[in-house]
């Protein structure tokens, strides 16, 4: 009998796939997180969402507003959770100086892309990036249906 390789577990807490619907990105970062011990818990259980989530920047510093973890319910008495509280993005200061000037003078967005374990911490993908229009959307769409055509057609021949 053949063995069964055990598969590694995902690293990938949440991913926000509206965010590449929805935006051109350009360049992305990786940030820790600052998180409480009870936010941790729930991110292990798979209790985190970022599906609306964004980055705010602030006297220099960037926030995760909008992420929603959710509590267990067996979270310490002594702590009130709270699900959706700005979490600060840990990054370099040359990072910040580049996100605080594109947002600034150039436009762009900051959106969260992915949360994910990184050895023991959690990291979270960002990137900058600008907004599609209705037809950009209509076009990327049309695109990926066709690439996915030219696909089937070459696999059948």
């Amino acid at each position: 009998m053949g063995k069964k390789k055990k598969q590694a577990p995902s690293n990938t807490i949440a991913l926000n796939k509206k965010a590449r619907h929805d935006y051109t990105l350009e360049t992305d970062f990786e940030a820790g997180l600052v998180l409480e011990g009870w936010e941790v818990k729930s991110l292990r259980a798979g209790k985190g969402q970022i599906r609306d989530a964004y980055i705010l920047l602030r006297n220099g510093e960037a926030f995760l507003s909008g992420a929603v973890i959710s509590p267990l319910l067996c979270a310490s008495t002594h702590v009130s959770p709270e699900q959706q509280r700005d979490r600060k993005l840990l990054l370099h200061v040359h990072e910040l100086s580049r996100l605080v000037a594109a947002v600034e003078r150039k436009g762009y967005t900051i959106v969260p892309l992915s949360l994910y374990w990184k050895k023991s911490r959690v990291k979270c993908k960002i990137a900058l990036a600008k907004g599609k229009q209705q037809f950009d959307k209509r076009a990327t769409e049309k695109e990926r249906d066709w690439n996915r055509e030219k696909a089937r057609i070459a696999k059948i021949k």
